[in-house]
């Protein structure tokens, strides 16, 4: 390099290298699509059941990896059990929560009413965790009279006797609770899925960290397990006793 070019090289200042952006952590949800003011994951009003399908699928490969090919696949839930809710453009807050549940129901007024039998829901709403199944339980009171109860069925300051007890001593067409809590209650017999007609999953919440139900091990897995119960996949594409899978 000749004497005038080295001193210019040494004289001109050194430009700053651009900085690079963090990366966004995988399969961490896009931020354009949360809106953290509401809570929501504004995505699950744009996917179809196909696209809703392969978004489960993904959530359980990234959190099943201890689980072996059967498993994954015995837990999978296929497009053909969603129901498609994208014709439902309103903001899927809290409050309007009771409005998509009447829209996806043939008769609203029936959401009033409860089957015969008690612990006989007609709908379940699955949450991630008791606080917010406990503010799903209020905003469906619009629904609630003395012959349809709400039932809240999650740990979250509740023994599971105390729920066997409610179930069996009241009728309740619609219940809200965690997906281990749920089964439990399945399982010993206090929770009859006889009458049930629709399943609804709580998607679109996000916590304060932006998480919502499928965003953690801790959460979907669980729900996964739930959803994918023999006695709900053999119903899903039941023409005669069809079973509604629901994502809000």
């Amino acid at each position: 390099m000749s004497t005038s070019k080295k001193r210019q090289a040494e004289e001109t200042p050194a430009q700053p290298k651009p900085k690079k952006n963090k990366k966004r952590k995988a399969n961490a949800p896009d931020d354009e699509l949360l809106d953290t003011e509401l809570g929501l994951n504004t995505l699950f009003t744009k996917m179809d059941n196909q696209l809703l399908a392969d978004h489960l699928a993904q959530k359980l490969g990234r959190f099943g990896t201890d689980l072996s090919a059967v498993e994954i696949s015995d837990m999978t839930v296929s497009a053909n059990a969603i129901q498609d809710t994208t014709s439902w453009q309103e903001t899927r807050t809290l409050e309007k929560f009771p409005d998509f549940l009447e829209s996806v129901t043939e008769n609203p007024e029936l959401l009033k009413k409860s089957p015969k039998k008690k612990g006989t829901p007609h709908t379940i709403i699955v949450a991630g965790a008791g606080l917010r199944a406990a503010d799903i339980v209020r905003s469906m009171r619009k629904f609630q009279n003395k012959e349809n109860s709400i039932a809240k069925l999650f740990a979250k300051h509740m023994k599971v006797e105390e729920q066997v007890q409610f179930l069996q001593n009241h009728k309740t067409g619609i219940c809200v609770g965690t997906p281990a809590r749920l089964m439990d209650l399945i399982d010993n017999g206090a929770l009859s899925l006889d009458s049930l007609k629709r399943l609804v999953v709580d998607a679109s919440h996000i916590d304060q960290k932006k998480r919502g139900v499928l965003d953690m091990k801790d959460t979907m897995m669980p729900l996964a397990r739930f959803l994918s119960r023999k006695e709900f996949k053999d119903r899903y594409d039941d023409e005669k006793k069809p079973l509604a899978l629901l994502f809000y």
